[in-house]
């Protein structure tokens, strides 16, 4: 047997990829104690916290309007199912966190979907995870977005123009619901 047929095979970690923005970023430099474009292993059994005590918190966010721990990430795996997962929790008391539009209120936690914006005061953390199959542990990878992730900007969706050319209301009127019809039936 050859070294390759005989060495282990090396499982990959989930990677779990943050991209935070803050609009004062550049001026109080909030982030600069977070390890950027580097990935770093954390166990499986710790859980990743967010907040301002760098005492308490691996990732540190300089601001005091940032609680001492705003939010917590554990991974962990499904029961009877090899799927590993991550879940959100908010341990800040004063503020809302919300993911995907979903606010979690004090100590309130879901799991986090494969792709979400995480969201608390000023602050947008777009989170995606990557699959892996270790158990022991999973990697973070923070990166720093230049430009706010959630757009503020009401941009009216481009619908499709039927055949009939008539254009439907931008805002239906409310107590309407879809009326399904045959394709052969003629309206």
């Amino acid at each position: 047997m050859t070294s390759f047929e005989e060495a282990e095979t090396e499982e990959t970690a989930a990677c779990l990829h943050m991209t935070f923005y803050h609009p004062c970023q550049d001026d109080k430099m909030m982030f600069r104690c977070l390890n950027f474009c580097k990935r770093e292993q954390v166990r499986a059994d710790e859980m990743a916290k967010f907040g301002r005590d760098p005492n308490i918190c691996h990732y540190n966010l300089v601001d005091t309007r940032v609680s001492r721990i705003q939010f917590s990430l554990q991974f962990y795996r499904k029961p009877n199912c090899s799927e590993l997962c991550f879940e959100i929790k908010n341990m800040s008391k004063k503020t809302k966190l919300f993911v995907d539009h979903m606010e979690l209120g004090y100590l309130n936690k879901i799991d986090l979907p494969w792709k979400c914006i995480v969201c608390f005061g000023d602050y947008q953390i777009l989170m995606e995870i990557q699959e892996g199959e270790s158990l022991d542990y999973f990697e973070t990878h923070l990166y720093l977005s230049k430009v706010p992730i959630l757009q503020e900007k009401c941009i009216p969706l481009v619908q499709p123009i039927p055949e009939n050319s008539i254009i439907p209301s931008l805002f239906p009127s409310q107590g309407k619901s879809p009326i399904e019809i045959d394709e052969n039936e003629s309206c």
